[in-house]
């Protein structure tokens, strides 16, 4: 939201007071209070018929500066995010400055001159609020709102904000957090997250569930704007000093993802959406995929497993499968998992509708009906979680399936979430908006886990908040089949991993309109080169053979690759869930040091040591850029000098898939399935290792199984492996003249 027309000039309707100086200020326990009067207090009269903002600095872990300015201190109203802290190591000075430190973050606010708040990291300058930059705003009509301005240096980019479709690199953006079903294409989001970090080495966590409107380098050209509506604003400064770090303390702050099963890497494929199926339909794709070999892991029924008109009733459309529970069962016969399409709303022709609306389970309209609209399901209200009977009552009808074999639910919708509703416990609908998202997923993971077990819940989510990084896995919504899409998608998906989240996936082919063969194969690999991986549709099925045999050729190799990468992939997953790292991330994470990789959206690391390039045209062209070492293609064995762009053309059983220079991948010795003993037979391919590298290997629970390590001794490597029975160690484009064996028993392959 914009306030100022140009630089000079404030827009009409708004009063902008700025704080002028600090006037005075109290200590706490751990915490600095300052308070600052819109004006530069001269004499006594002047403190009269005046307002002032009260900062507050705090912190709820090292290297986290909280920051909270109030206007009026108004009570807050529910929701709120939910955010840990631990115990931090706090310095208080108010000798010649005011200095707040938390770790190696310290805030400096002069005591004489105009108000400034800085912050340094490790004694570096990372950013400020400058004078003016902090305003109380009144509009016309009588609305209060509360802005911050934070500087931006020159060769600063700012990243994340959730799952943004537009640049990737937000300057000169407007962002409003707010959640919106509006596609793939626009500026509009389903998962809008308060927080961004900028390869500067540090982040800032916006600590507000309602819309925070952002102008980044925009307004101002030379800031990064935040503001809100009401009379307190609060916000929280992460020091890294990498960008890597920042997305750690994050997740500290607001929660770790949790670990996916294995299986769910797997690839998984869907009855699509309006397409017309049945257990007749369900079966000859199954059949067809693993006739022609073609490894899966997940079947997922989407909405037409209920009638028409019953979303979301959880009743089966028994016209169309007379016998649900035999056809899970044959699924399950087939080592297949099972996923169901389900959301919040209740369309009124549901039979569950009536004890809803009796029972009180449903969002309220003021008057006290339900909230009720014809948007998406006929006459459909929409669960109030907030409400804790409606949350067991939607857990119970969810047991239910998962008392018939059901594995996986995914969570579509939560966007759609009115602001003139009434929840159950009196929470502010305006907050509510973006938080229901969180709520919605909560109650299904905790579910899962519940019945499944930790480490065995996963939920396939469109919608998103603060926070639901702990309920994965999410995906990005409804694209388009068109190569624009699919590069739109990739940069939803690189934005959305930057602001917390470690697991992402996206709909093969693209969800609307028909996709070409061409279109099928490429993102085919696109797809099986994500973390999760899942084809779906809007108006056609689509199993590979539908888009020619070499699409189903193509389908069967790169699933196959994936899955004997597992051991390398479950590996990455469990970094991911223990550190907050995500295990798709832009280059930019991974080599902060070379400014190239800054911008580029079109390209992404796959774990620590896999560069992807995906093809974008029907010609098979790609450019792609290197970071500096010398990099391997995973596929042809092709070295390649880093430091440098190239421009190549591939078939469609190929792309650029590169080792990262001094790295071991592990491959295992399935590919019909992603969920296997890791640690069996383990092909572990090393490339140009210049110094010891050790590579672990998990089970398929991410227990640590064993681990191989890797010495160079000049023309020879010493290896040493540690719980592994069988190991075959590859030394892609080397020459080994001998090898020095530590452990007997094991078998070395070169």
């Amino acid at each position: 939201m914009r306030f100022t027309e140009g630089y000079w000039l404030t827009k009409d309707g708004f009063t902008l007071n700025h704080p002028e100086e600090c006037r005075d200020y109290r200590v706490e326990d751990k915490a600095l209070e300052l308070f600052l009067p819109y004006k530069k207090i001269q004499k006594r009269g002047d403190t009269l018929n005046l307002g002032m903002t009260t900062l507050r600095l705090e912190s709820p872990q090292n290297d986290v500066i909280k920051v909270r300015l109030t206007h009026h201190d108004v009570d807050q109203a529910t929701p709120y995010f939910k955010v840990e802290s631990n115990e931090t190591q706090i310095s208080i000075s108010t000798e010649e400055e005011f200095r707040f430190k938390a770790g190696r973050l310290e805030a400096r606010i002069p005591k004489e001159g105009p108000f400034t708040l800085e912050f340094f990291g490790d004694n570096q300058l990372i950013t400020a609020s400058k004078p003016h930059a902090q305003a109380e705003i009144t509009s016309d009509d009588g609305k209060h709102y509360m802005r911050e301005q934070l500087t931006l240096d020159s060769h600063e980019f700012v990243y994340g904000m959730g799952e943004r479709f537009t640049p990737f690199t937000k300057n000169g953006q407007s962002v409003d957090i707010w959640n919106e079903d509006g596609g793939t294409g626009s500026e509009k989001s389903y998962k809008n997250i308060p927080f961004y970090l900028t390869n500067k080495g540090y982040g800032v966590f916006v600590n507000h569930p309602e819309k925070v409107s952002f102008e980044i380098a925009s307004e101002n050209v030379s800031r990064a704007q935040f503001s809100i509506e009401g009379e307190i604003l609060e916000y929280s400064i992460i020091y890294g000093p990498t960008m890597k770090e920042v997305l750690k303390k994050y997740t500290d702050l607001t929660g770790k993802p949790a670990l996916p099963p294995a299986w769910s890497f797997g690839l998984w494929l869907s009855t699509s959406f309006t397409t017309d199926y049945s257990e007749q339909t369900v079966m000859q794709f199954i059949d067809g995929m693993q006739e022609r070999e073609i490894p899966f892991d997940v079947f997922h029924f989407d909405c037409f497993w209920m009638k028409e008109f019953e979303w979301c009733g959880f009743e089966w459309d028994k016209e169309m499968f007379p016998d649900p529970q035999g056809l899970l069962d044959r699924i399950h016969e087939k080592g297949l998992k099972v996923c169901m399409w389900i959301n919040p709303y209740v369309g009124q022709k549901a039979r569950v509708f009536k004890e809803c609306k009796e029972k009180g389970y449903f969002i309220k309209r003021e008057d006290g009906a339900v909230w009720q609209w014809d948007l998406w399901q006929a006459g459909q209200g929409i669960i109030d979680f907030t409400n804790p009977e409606a949350r067991e009552w939607y857990k119970a009808q969810l047991r239910n399936l998962l008392d018939m074999g059901v594995d996986s639910f995914k969570t579509d919708f939560g966007e759609r979430i009115p602001t003139d509703a009434v929840y159950f416990d009196g929470s502010d609908p305006e907050k509510m908006h973006n938080y229901y998202a969180y709520l919605y997923n909560e109650v299904v993971f905790e579910l899962l886990e519940e019945i499944k077990g930790e480490g065995n819940a996963v939920v396939f989510a469109r919608s998103a908040s603060v926070g639901s990084q702990k309920f994965p896995v999410h995906w990005g919504g409804d694209n388009l089949s068109q190569y624009s899409s699919m590069a739109e998608s990739l940069r939803g998906g690189l934005s959305f991993v930057l602001s917390g989240f470690g697991f992402w996936s996206h709909d093969i082919g693209g969800f609307e309109e028909n996709t070409t063969e061409d279109l099928y194969k490429r993102w085919t690999q696109f797809g099986l080169l994500s973390t999760h991986s899942r084809y779906h549709g809007n108006i056609e099925y689509r199993v590979p053979w539908n888009f020619g045999e070499e699409s189903a050729l193509v389908t069967q190799k790169f699933s196959r690759l994936k899955n004997k990468l597992m051991p390398y992939i479950y590996k990455e997953a469990v970094t991911t869930a223990k550190t907050g790292i995500p295990m798709m991330r832009p280059l930019v994470l991974e080599f902060e040091e070379d400014y190239t990789v800054h911008t580029l959206d079109k390209q992404y690391m796959f774990g620590e040591d896999l560069l992807v390039a995906p093809i974008f045209n029907a010609e098979g062209k790609v450019s792609f850029y290197l970071p500096k070492g010398k990099w391997t293609n995973y596929l042809t064995n092709r070295v390649y000098e880093g430091g440098e762009w190239y421009q190549e053309q591939y078939d469609y059983f190929s792309l650029p898939l590169l080792a990262r220079p001094n790295s071991l991948i592990v491959e295992g010795a399935q590919e019909n399935t992603a969920s296997y003993n890791y640690s069996e037979q383990v092909t572990i391919h090393a490339f140009e290792l210049t110094e010891e590298k050790t590579i672990e290997i998990v089970d398929i629970t991410g227990k640590l199984a064993g681990k191989v390590t890797i010495t160079p001794a000049g023309d020879s490597y010493e290896v040493k492996v540690n719980n592994i029975e069988h190991a075959t160690i590859i030394f892609r484009n080397k020459e080994i003249k001998g090898m020095k064996q530590h452990e007997l028993g094991s078998l070395y392959q070169i």
